[in-house]
Formats: C-alpha cells, sequence, structure tokens
C-alpha cells in the first residue's frame, strides 16, 4: 500500500451516512418520495461496502 493510499470502502461508508441522513431529513419534512429515493441509493453503497469487505 502506497504512502497515500486510501481505503475505498471509508469513503463509501461516508457517502452511505450522508445519504442515510438526507433519507431521514427527508422523510422528517414530509417527502417520502425523496426519502425512498436516498434510502434506494444508501443500500446500494451498502451494497458495494459489503462487496468490498468480501475480496
Amino acid at each position: 500500500m502506497g504512502l497515500f493510499s486510501r481505503d475505498p470502502s471509508k469513503k463509501l461508508q461516508k457517502e452511505y451516512e450522508r445519504k442515510l441522513e438526507q433519507a431521514m431529513l427527508a422523510a422528517r419534512n414530509g417527502d417520502m418520495r425523496a426519502n425512498a429515493s436516498l434510502t434506494e441509493e444508501a443500500e446500494a453503497l451498502r451494497a458495494e461496502i459489503e462487496a468490498l469487505k468480501g475480496d
């Protein structure tokens, strides 16, 4: 691993957490369509994270 190499799963984890937070805020504001869309995007990121961990 190089000096500046980064773990790609850490970046995906932060993005996943950000999407979940956006989904929660959308739900609080009553925008269930945005909540569903953001939750779906977050689940896709979670699947990518799990796939990376499986390598």
